[in-house]
Parts: structure tokens; C-alpha cells; sequence
């Protein structure tokens, strides 16, 4: 049998996408895997696919509570009931059916923090892994965007398992950090397939205003005139809420809030109204979008800039992954990057904190309990915490300044990011290549479609809480 009829057999769909096909064959030849393919190429497939075709169970560590919770849900959807994933939203109990019952799921989900726990690893262990995912892997790299320290155990779970046939993903890696994971994974003798970070489908734009009045009456007009659906992205929960309220009042879009305080109900109420068609428009912080299977998003507007270029492709990615024309557009004031040196160091303790006790450290946030612990674990003294806690704040500052000169430049933005991730093949521009190369914005322009009245997303959600 062929491999398009398998897809279609098991997943419903006719054809690949760029790169998946190939992705997958090395994985079915048991060779270990690297890919990076742009956001939205439906890297999922890429081990879904050969789970079915595959003995043993897959194993897919996952950065995001959400982002492991929407595919969850949607490979149940689909009909797939031996998927479960293992991370914090479980209850005592849950947790304990599932560690008594793990045998029995072929997909297992599971967050770095939870391979730490030695209960859990022990059940694992246990397991027969006939393929170990590692999605999101730029978290791994002391170099990527978004470093995770949990990560770096995945190396020791991968040889505790066997070393399993591995296949590593992630959308946005440059030489250096895919270099840095494969040693990270001790993966020593790794197939790349790698494709560029280009979606030229999506046309990007940077429009400078003066100050911050101009900056709203800016967004206003844009989401009055663009056809969506689209994201508006915002650092702050309380900006994203309030404009919200405004564009559905000026422009009687129906339009939604989303970030990371909502319930995790109200959350997957407002993904399925926007993935159902009941809305035109969410205004989001950077919790939304990992996942969503929405393909006709026409548009994506950064109201705050985002703190790095890799973080800026993976939230612009989420726009036109049926292939059709959308357009990516920054919203940028001169003293628009001190909203993000500002974030910056939330994930990260303050140097003094190395110092604290186990009981105080237990106070912390989670993110910089996490790290302070990991560290220590690993027999780290406090001098040499604060050298991490030191690198990692100079590399996302590093990281924040090449966004600027992306944002500033006069040249080619798309030859700038091809550029950063050292892609030598020639580029073909499209025809809304970007702003200095001359982008028509008026050919995204156009009336939103009134939205669906039936309530297919309130049965869809009834299903998944079944």
C-alpha cells in the first residue's frame, strides 16, 4: 500500500505537505529524524502517521499544557481514543488510572516536568517506545528562543528507553541550535530534513506610528478594513480584553479575548468559536495559537511587538496555512522594545533568589521554581545558577536587538529572515513580498462573511467533555 493511500486510510487526508512524506519514510526506515518545517505545515502528521504504521507506542514530549491538550482532544475527535496525555491538568486520581492503564494508549503526551517525575518515568520505562517525538525541540538548546531546562534530561529518558527511532521537531532552528540539540539528544547519526522558514504566501509588513493614540486609531482602521479572520496579538491580558470590547462595538465584528488566566474551559470555548466560524477576530496574548487547525486565517496583527524573530514567524505562521494570500502586520513605536526587556526576565529568577531555601524557592512562580530546582539537582552552586540565570538574560536581549534590525531595516524583510537562518538557496519573491519590497495591502481588504448561526461548535465541545 502506498503511503498517500495509508494517509488518507488512517488520517482523511489525500496528499502531503511539504516535507511530510519525507519525514516519515526515514522514520518507517527506523532512522532518526530532524525536521523543521515552517508553522503550519502540519508537522503532527509527521508521527501520527507512522504511529499507526509502527509497533510499540509513541511518546511525544511536549513543551505546552495547551498546545498537548488541543491535539488530544483533536486526534479524540477523530475518533483515536487511545491518546492520553500526561501533564498537571490530571487529577490525583486521573493520574493514577492513567500510570495503571498506560499499556494501553498508543499516543502518550507527555510535558518535560512530568518525565521528571520518577514515578512516571519508571512507567514508561516499562513500555515498549516504538517512537520517541521531541516537538517544540528549539526548547532544548541553550541557544533557542524559548530554553527550557527540563528539556536537557531528554537525552538520558531517550537512552533509558533504548534509543527508540527519535524524530525531532521544531519550526524555527538556525545551524546552531539544531547543531545543540542533536548533542543535547545524543543523536549521532540524525537524517536532516530541513526546509526553509519561508511561507511566501504571507505577506509582512512593519507600519511605524508616532505614539500610542496613533497606534490604536491605526488597529482600529485595520481591522474595519481587512477581510478575516485574523489575530491581534498583545503582551498585555488587559489591552487584548478591552480591544476586544472596542472593534466588536466600532466595527460589529464578533470578536473574542483570549489569554493565559481564562478558564481552560472558556479557552477551548473561544478556540472552537473561532475554529467553527462564529468569529471573525481574536485578540490574544501569545497563549494562542499553538495548534489550532484553522486554515483561512487572513490575517495577523502585532499590536505589541514580540521579543524575538523566531517567536514572531511562529505567531505570523498561524495565518494562512491553506496556502492562500495573508498578510502579517507590526504595529511599531520607537520604545516598543522596553515592554519586552520588561518581560523578558519574568521566566527567569532574580540572582539573589539562588540563595533561598528548598521551603522558600516552593513560593516561587513556577517557571523560576522550575529552573532554580533543575539546577540544583544537577549540583550546581549558586555561583554558577547566577551564570546561567546571567547568559540566559544577554541572550534574550541579543535575541530582542536582531529583531529591531529586522523591524528598522531597509532591506527585503523575508532575504532578512532567510538570512538569519542561513538559507543559501535563491529566493523567488512573491508578489506581496513585504513592505519595502511593496506590498498592496488593499488586496486583503474586503467584507468579513456574516458569521454561521448554527451552534456546531457547542456540539463539537459537548463531545470532547464527554
Amino acid at each position: 500500500m502506498q503511503l498517500e493511500e495509508q494517509l488518507e486510510q488512517f488520517l482523511g487526508f489525500r496528499e502531503f505537505r511539504a516535507g511530510q512524506k519525507e519525514v516519515i519514510e526515514q522514520v518507517l526506515a527506523g532512522q532518526d529524524c530532524f525536521a523543521m518545517l515552517p508553522t503550519g505545515t502540519g508537522k503532527t502528521v509527521c508521527y501520527q502517521l507512522p504511529g499507526y504504521l509502527m509497533d510499540g507506542a509513541v511518546l511525544i514530549v511536549s513543551p505546552l499544557l495547551s498546545l498537548m491538550q488541543d491535539q488530544v482532544e483533536r486526534m479524540r475527535a477523530n475518533g483515536e481514543k487511545r491518546v492520553i496525555a500526561l501533564n498537571s491538568f490530571l487529577t490525583g486520581e486521573e493520574k493514577r488510572l492513567a500510570m495503571g492503564t498506560l499499556a494501553s494508549y498508543k499516543f502518550i503526551f507527555v510535558s518535560p516536568e512530568m518525565l521528571g517525575n520518577p514515578r512516571v518515568r519508571a512507567a514508561i520505562s516499562q513500555l515498549s517506545i516504538g517512537l520517541f517525538v521531541v516537538d517544540e525541540a528549539h526548547c532544548i538548546s541553550q541557544w533557542g528562543h524559548d530554553f527550557r531546562p527540563d528539556y536537557l534530561e531528554l537525552g538520558t529518558v531517550r537512552a533509558q528507553l533504548g534509543n527508540p527511532v527519535t524524530l525531532v521537531l521544531t519550526a524555527t532552528a538556525t545551524r546552531r541550535v539544531r547543531a545543540d540539540i542533536k548533542t543535547q539528544l545524543q543523536l549521532t547519526d540524525c537524517v536532516d530534513v530541513i526546509h526553509s522558514v519561508d511561507r511566501p504566501n504571507i505577506a509582512m509588513m512593519v507600519q511605524q506610528v508616532e505614539t500610542r493614540n496613533a497606534k490604536q486609531a491605526q488597529l482600529l482602521q485595520l481591522v474595519g478594513s481587512l477581510k478575516g479572520p485574523g489575530i491581534i496579538y498583545f503582551s498585555s491580558k488587559k489591552l487584548a480584553e478591552r480591544y476586544a470590547y472596542e472593534i466588536a462595538e466600532m466595527h460589529g465584528l464578533a470578536t473574542a479575548f483570549y489569554h493565559g488566566d481564562m478558564s481552560g474551559e472558556d479557552r477551548m470555548t473561544i478556540q472552537q468559536q473561532f475554529i467553527q466560524n462564529q468569529l471573525h477576530l481574536i485578540c490574544a496574548t501569545s497563549a494562542f495559537g499553538m495548534g489550532i487547525d484553522k486554515g483561512d486565517i487572513r490575517f495577523v496583527i502585532h499590536f505589541h511587538m514580540p521579543g524575538d524573530l523566531e517567536a514572531y514567524l511562529q505567531e505570523i505562521g498561524r495565518a494562512g496555512r491553506d496556502g492562500e494570500p495573508s498578510v502579517a502586520i507590526l504595529l511599531y513605536a520607537d520604545g516598543d522594545e522596553a515592554i519586552q526587556l520588561q518581560l523578558q526576565d519574568r521566566d527567569l529568577p532574580e540572582e539573589e533568589l539562588v540563595h533561598l531555601s528548598p521551603a522558600l524557592t516552593e513560593q516561587l512562580p513556577v517557571t523560576e521554581r522550575r529552573f532554580l530546582e533543575f539546577y540544583r539537582e544537577m549540583g550546581f552552586t549558586p555561583n554558577q545558577i547566577k551564570e546561567k540565570i546571567q547568559f540566559r538574560k544577554r541572550w534574550k536581549k541579543e535575541n530582542l536587538f536582531t529583531f529591531l534590525n529586522f523591524l528598522k531595516g531597509v532591506t527585503c524583510r523575508r532575504q532578512f529572515i532567510r538570512d538569519y537562518f542561513e538559507e543559501a538557496d535563491a529566493m523567488s519573491k512573491p508578489v506581496n513580498c513585504c513592505d519595502i519590497c511593496g506590498v498592496t495591502l488593499a488586496d486583503f481588504y474586503g467584507e468579513n462573511e456574516p458569521i454561521e448561526t448554527e451552534q456546531a461548535w457547542q456540539n463539537y465541545l459537548a463531545y470532547l467533555l464527554e
